[in-house]
């Protein structure tokens, strides 16, 4: 009986897996879209971090997508606040606002701008923008919780260029002295900012030791594209007491579009025409691959 359960649970999990990819797949063709549609925007840092927003809200965080102020919901701040197209097309897919909206993006009147709007855009936990603030936002939120009594958990999505920024270390410094256990950072490590390779900018290596050295736990992911290692990774997170943790995700930027991938040059600009059939093109040949399995 023991070996027939653990079967039963390894292939749903696979389904589960599964299921997730195809989500992340669905979520790559609203940041592509939405972009494309806007003319401007973010593709590689959204397209980098997919499995992770994926993961977050379809499996990780207690959320509703019909009563998105529910005091009790889990939190989510984008601290790397340019890569909104990912946010946006991810709490699409999960029902929060019509899909057909993402091309809307950046148009004159839109709720959807450029960066994150927690006034105007359902589901939205913090504004971000400003690269380096989000963090600050999200260890504040974590530290409400604690003060009254509240059990939700808040997380945060950071840039690997953005960690060059001095508020980060303060806020991390912050979230270590008063053990915000509740707190998950995630770092988006794909390696290429809008200037260039961030090692070659200003590198910020080694992360997972700097954020040691605040007194977080920290989780290295050595491939943050693929579900089962974040699976694991979050699992961790939630058993973690006494301080916060940090989740570093080596990820691939451009992920899922081949003449994005790894390329600088799709830090902040939007496809062509062409360019987007292409795209498309590309995302639809790994959705009917995903069907096939």
């Amino acid at each position: 009986m023991a070996v027939r359960a653990a079967a039963i649970y390894e292939r749903e999990n696979t389904m589960n897996i599964l299921e997730l990819q195809k989500t992340a797949n669905e979520i790559r063709k609203g940041i592509v879209s939405g972009v494309h549609a806007a003319k401007a925007g973010h593709p590689g840092g959204s397209l980098s971090a997919t499995e992770i927003f994926t993961y977050l809200y379809f499996e990780e965080m207690n959320i509703d997508p019909e009563n998105p102020k529910d005091p009790d919901r889990d939190r989510f701040v984008l601290s790397k606040g340019h890569t909104a197209p990912g946010l946006y097309a991810t709490l699409a897919e999960r029902g929060y606002f019509p899909k057909e909206d993402l091309l809307t993006l950046r148009h004159l009147g839109s709720y959807l701008q450029g960066h994150p709007d927690m006034k105007h855009i359902p589901g939205v936990d913090m504004s971000s923008g400003s690269l380096g603030q989000g963090i600050s936002a999200a260890a504040g939120m974590a530290l409400g919780a604690k003060l009254t009594g509240k059990s939700f958990r808040v997380y945060t999505l950071l840039g690997d260029g953005e960690i060059q920024e001095g508020q980060v270390w303060e806020a991390a410094m912050f979230a270590g002295a008063k053990k915000l256990d509740n707190l998950v950072v995630i770092v988006d490590n794909n390696g290429l900012q809008i200037d260039g390779p961030v090692d070659k900018v200003n590198t910020p290596y080694p992360i997972d030791k700097k954020f040691e050295a605040f007194n977080f736990h920290v989780i290295n992911v050595a491939d943050g594209n693929d579900f089962e290692q974040l699976k694991a990774a979050f699992e961790e997170a939630r058993t973690v007491k006494g301080m916060p943790v940090a989740i570093i995700a080596k990820t691939l930027k451009g992920k899922g579009v081949s003449f994005m991938e790894n390329q600088v040059g799709w830090h902040g600009k939007a496809p062509n025409d062409e360019e987007y059939k292409i795209a498309m093109e590309d995302l639809e040949k790994v959705g009917e691959a995903l069907c096939q399995k």
